[in-house]
């Protein structure tokens, strides 16, 4: 069965186990994370979506992964926690378009990954506050981030990395993580903040 014609956008949040700038995305993903692995959470807010004649808005789904070494080289576990609100339809065609299998701008990666660990549903909530984000879900992620300012006190909006080639935006905010916990689908991570951290709005469409 052919995949229908999708579309979604909102907010994207991430953090990772790399220390503040991530090296990954400036080493072109071919450079060792921080710690040698990098764990990471990208969590995406749908405020306006469909799949086909489905509705997406105001779901939200997070992407979990480690990366055994440096990215580009692949053989990467990843899974996804899926926002217990939606129905077993919408899950589906979550899970389709977060694995790349729909098209779009996860299916550059999809080669990546060797290991695929499961979906798992949980509520999830996102919050901001000016500068400051924090996503939850349940027990299976808590992290928080605040934006990394430059030097001019006019400035609202935090430092941002262009060209970046991120599935998310190719334009990305700065983010120093206030705390990152991960415990769900076999991955377990904790930090108490100073790893990396973003923030963008992101649209994304079938082919």
């Amino acid at each position: 069965m052919a995949t229908p014609t999708w579309q979604i956008s909102g907010q994207y949040y991430e953090t990772c186990s790399c220390d503040f700038v991530c090296p990954c995305i400036l080493g072109q993903m071919a450079v060792e994370p921080s710690l040698g692995t990098c764990t990471f959470a990208m969590a995406f807010n749908i405020e306006n979506g469909t799949f086909g004649k489905l509705q997406l808005d105001g779901l939200g789904f997070i992407v979990l992964g480690l990366t055994p070494e440096a990215m580009g080289k692949g053989n990467w576990s990843v899974g996804l926690i899926a926002d217990q609100r939606a129905s077993a339809e919408q899950r589906e065609a979550i899970a389709t378009i977060a694995s790349g299998a729909a098209g779009g701008p996860m299916s550059v990666l999809s080669g990546l990954v060797g290991t695929f660990l499961g979906v798992e549903s949980a509520p999830i909530h996102f919050a901001t506050s000016g500068v400051t984000w924090s996503v939850t879900a349940s027990s299976l992620v808590d992290m928080a981030a605040k934006g990394a300012m430059g030097v001019n006190p006019a400035a609202t909006d935090p430092l941002q990395l262009e060209n970046t080639g991120h599935p998310a935006n190719d334009r990305l905010g700065l983010y120093h993580a206030l705390k990152s916990h991960v415990h769900a689908l076999g991955l377990s991570w904790d930090s108490k903040g100073g790893n990396n951290g973003h923030h963008a709005p992101f649209a994304w469409r079938s082919a």
